[in-house]
């Protein structure tokens, strides 16, 4: 290639981060460029931890040290030079937010703009009786009631007085003041003088009466000065009544309900905003839900009184709470061993919910002071983590989830408030933003169409990368990582954005092969704004649509880093070293089974499914067969899969007593002994976790160095070789390798222990060698080399040789489990149940496997599961990915969209009957594939 210059290229010399081999790469600038290779091979050591990284540190060099200390500053990559930098801007999988406080709309910002249309265009209403309220001046009621009476003999009241108890003495003396003589109470007219008592214990009305006149033309000064007294006198209310009739109006100068009092001081956008106090709901505090104990979770009412509380018999730390229940029980006379469910009702009650002002003594409340300690911000999060599995998610009572005030949701475009625009999902707020146009004044339609235009342009941005199905107002900490990636995609594609370099982390995870197409298309959308668009991804579609790939390996680990090919995707495929080539040439194929199990030991059926979308489904899984629930994103899934086929199972195996979705029976939960669900969530939470310890391997290790001559001549045991325990570890880094130090205006700096140099161990124990390696040598071994080194050590080499099966022989021992992405987590998992031993009759339920797969990991990954069908076991997987749903033997299909219009059952059975299903889009997608 001639002219590679900084202005047409990235170039990258020397690149040494991680497991990458020196390598030297030039990627086009403002193109869609794809990287791609197996799993562990550097893709995202290239994209994100060297060409992003540096990126992100110029730019964030190149600033005050003040604003420097609110942002993250990244190490300089191992890298000798990157030249053609443009600003970068990582969008990945693990930026999600857990501020409750944000929603789908205020991350985009679409909800901004609504708020200010609402706050231009919406008109208040009583909530109690659904009048408008109008703030009207003098002039304008004038006008009204000439138009409604004129000719006709009114009284002009000012009603003072409105449905208020007392006897209203002192109010009557200030009329006289005031040069007023008669007064209409209670719908009698009096001179003031002559007013009888009041009874102060009834509700009364007061209206002076200012006026009395016939509506003729001449007349009009005189009730124009008529209004404006009564509304002086009554704080901008007027009543107009018919004198021959009766009947009467109340007309305000302010936005207030004559009628109920209803008022709203103004309309500006800070109404409409729950992170505003003017705006935000005063009971919940614009979060939307409340955190409550579930009764029916924390308490056995079958059990004995003094064990019926189950947080008591699971966590010792609580007993305090077991005395005072047992002093009410001795103070009401009640054997502790009677059921929960057989002592009187009020006593259940004044142990679960306090006294209430109803005892001569005070008794919080088990429930009480269970939610109080969970939502007190100063509480430990041991004592959280242990109250977690208790608390229910509810709702806000007061403002219906709405997150705001009364007043902001009483104000109405045509019929809808901004919470029924943005509570919906988001094809439809489309829909009511498209239409809306038509139904507008002039007047309104001006104020609208700059805002409209914004608002409009933003929500097709969400549509065009497939997320129709989630609404504005969804909580953006309940987001998937793909979903919120996607989002953020969205969000980048709506700034504008020009001559920005963007690196994204597999954009089409959780996508079904229908809306993959429009993620494309924004792709593309980014790049032909003028900027470089750095994908790593797996999938087929999005590399054959790259202007240019470039492919990592041919390994994992230490076995990749390299480039082992770049180009075209023409090129690509034309390469025989290319492993992604091969798949998308068709040189290589994941096969399609010769034979497909059948149904022969029976269903486990969830009868009237409603959770969520779902729409009182029937469905049937076979035992004993691999299963795939496939279904656009959205469709209801993981309601039918999660919240109730697996909340069921927790149920019924483990005694659990989390939230069941709803559904109205399950049969042949019997067909099976034990459900296992192998998810992404991190398999420790701080970096003392690793592989080794989560699959057990390390018990073995540490017990083999135990067995050393040199170890058993010291007297050393296997807790010598643990790094989390003293003895055997460092302590000036406590078994961490690294100390924290903390920086003025920058983040924390982690270096390497002085004292152990990073090894976690104290030189007494790393003394101690099998086969030439110490045990913190071990730890940093990789799977696969740490395979070779013990292969002759059955308790060891089994396990390691299961990680290396589920494509994880390049992740080191030692890895500390909080930087293993979400896909290499749940392979861990899988890896240490299959090391388990195995009845044959186990429920496995996986939520996408493949993701962070490449094709060739898939592969193996196929080959694991099935091994597990073939022992008899049920394997259940949602899945997108069209080479899994192929090769399974019985295939739930649920759509055919998502959001409300999802949720019904299209097809179970195999996938040869699946594809002439006329409206179902996995059939579409996997007709071509099993038709050749």
């Amino acid at each position: 290639m001639k002219n590679k210059t900084v202005h047409n290229y990235i170039i990258v010399k020397g690149a040494r981060q991680h497991n990458l081999k020196n390598i030297d790469v030039d990627i086009p600038k403002n193109k869609l460029v794809v990287i791609t290779g197996p799993s562990g091979s550097g893709k995202s050591s290239l994209a994100f931890d060297t060409i992003y990284a540096e990126g992100q540190r110029r730019y964030v060099e190149s600033l005050s040290s003040y604003a420097r200390q609110f942002l993250n500053v990244m190490d300089k990559p191992e890298v000798d030079s990157i030249e053609g930098l443009s600003p970068a801007i990582a969008i990945d999988q693990k930026t999600t937010s857990h501020n409750p406080r944000s929603t789908v709309g205020t991350i985009t910002e679409i909800y901004d703009y609504i708020r200010v249309f609402w706050a231009n265009l919406g008109k208040p209403k009583c909530p109690i009786c659904g009048r408008v309220l109008e703030g009207l001046s003098a002039h304008e009621i004038l006008e009204h009631i000439y138009n409604k009476y004129k000719n006709k003999k009114v009284q002009i009241l000012s009603p003072i007085v409105r449905g208020k108890k007392g006897e209203f003495k002192d109010v009557f003396k200030s009329i006289e003041k005031r040069g007023f003589s008669r007064v209409k109470v209670d719908g009698n007219i009096y001179r003031i003088s002559e007013v009888p008592s009041l009874n102060k214990n009834q509700k009364h009305d007061i209206d002076i009466i200012i006026d009395r006149l016939t509506l003729i033309e001449e007349d009009r000064p005189r009730a124009l000065l008529a209004i404006e007294k009564a509304l002086e006198h009554a704080q901008g209310l007027v009543k107009m009544e018919d004198v021959e009739s009766s009947s009467f109006e109340l007309f305000s100068e302010n936005m207030v309900c004559p009628e109920h009092g209803f008022s709203i001081q103004e309309l500006s956008p800070r109404l409409f905003s729950f992170n505003s106090p003017y705006g935000a709901c005063p009971v919940c505090k614009g979060i939307g839900v409340k955190w409550e104990i579930d009764e029916s979770a924390l308490v056995d009412i079958n059990a004995p009184t003094i064990n019926a509380i189950r947080i008591f018999n699971e966590y010792q730390f609580f007993d305090y709470l077991k005395y005072p229940v047992l002093e009410i029980l001795r103070k009401f006379k009640i054997n502790p061993n009677t059921a929960f469910k057989n002592i009187p009702k009020e006593i259940r009650e004044l142990i679960l919910y306090g006294s209430r002002g109803n005892y001569s003594f005070y008794f919080e409340g088990i429930i009480p002071h269970l939610e109080q300690r969970y939502m007190n911000a100063e509480e430990s999060d041991r004592v959280k983590d242990m109250l977690e599995g208790f608390i229910r998610e509810n709702p806000c009572p007061v403002c219906e989830g709405s997150r705001l005030k009364q007043e902001a949701l009483s104000v109405f475009v045509l019929d809808k408030n901004i919470w029924d625009v943005v509570k919906v999902s988001v094809d439809k707020t489309y829909e009511f933003f498209d239409s809306i146009e038509e139904k507008l004044t002039d007047k309104e339609k001006e104020i609208a169409k700059p805002l409209l235009k914004e608002i409009k342009n933003r929500i097709k941005f969400l549509l065009d990368v497939g997320l129709d199905y989630i609404s504005l107002g969804r909580s953006a900490n309940t987001l998937s990582g793909g979903e919120m990636q996607r989002i953020r995609l969205a969000t980048q594609v709506g700034s504008k954005l020009t001559g920005v370099l963007y690196v994204l982390d597999e954009p089409s995870i959780g996508l079904h092969p229908r809306d993959t197409g429009k993620l494309i298309n924004t792709l593309k959308e980014l790049r032909d704004l003028g900027n470089t668009v750095i994908v790593v991804e797996h999938d087929h579609e999005t590399i054959e649509s790259a202007d240019y790939v470039l492919e990592l390996g041919p390994g994992a680990g230490k076995n990749g880093g390299y480039i082992v090919s770049k180009g075209s995707v023409e090129q690509i495929k034309k390469d025989k070293k290319s492993l992604t080539g091969g798949y998308l040439s068709g040189r290589l194929s994941i096969e399609i089974p010769k034979q497909r199990r059948k149904p022969q030991k029976g269903f486990l059926t969830i009868v009237g499914a409603k959770e969520n979308n779902l729409k009182n489904i029937t469905v049937r899984f076979p035992a004993g067969l691999f299963i795939c629930v496939t279904g656009v994103s959205g469709s209801g899934k993981s309601s039918l899969v999660y919240d109730i086929l697996w909340q069921y199972a927790k149920r019924h195996f483990y005694s659990s007593y989390e939230y069941i979705g709803k559904f109205d029976k399950i049969e042949g939960i019997e067909l099976f002994d034990k459900a296992i669900n192998v998810d992404q969530s991190p398999i420790g939470r701080t970096p003392r976790s690793n592989p080794a310890t989560y699959v057990k391997v390390f018990d073995a290790i540490r017990e083999l160095f135990s067995q050393t001559p040199e170890a058993k001549a010291r007297g050393y045991t296997p807790g010598r070789f643990s790094f989390n325990v003293e003895g055997g570890r460092c302590e000036a880094c406590q078994g961490e390798g690294v100390i924290k130090v903390e920086m003025h205006f920058l983040p924390p700096v982690y270096v390497t222990c002085d004292v152990c140099k990073g090894t976690r161990y104290n030189k007494e124990t790393l003394d101690i060698r099998y086969n030439g390696k110490n045990i913190s040598d071990v730890l940093n071994m990789t799977v696969d080399e740490a395979y070779e080194f013990f292969k002759n050590i059955p308790s060891i080499s089994k396990k390691l040789k299961l990680l290396q099966e589920v494509g994880l022989g390049y992740i080191p021992l030692g890895q500390n489990a909080t930087t293993l992405s979400g896909g290499e987590a749940q392979r861990i998992k899988l890896s240490k149940e299959l090391s388990k031993k195995d009845t044959g009759n186990t429920l496995y339920l996986l939520d996408e496997p493949t993701t962070g797969l490449h094709t060739d990991d898939i592969k193996k990954l196929i080959s694991i599961l099935q091994r597990l069908v073939d022992k008899g076991n049920t394997v259940v997987v949602i899945e997108h990915n069209l080479d899994v749903i192929k090769c399974a033997d019985w295939i739930i299909d649920i759509g055919p969209e998502s959001g409300d219009k999802g949720g019904y059952l299209l097809f179970e059975g195999p996938p040869e009957e699946l594809i002439h299903h006329p409206h179902s889009y996995t059939a579409k997608a996997l007709k071509p594939i099993l038709e050749v």
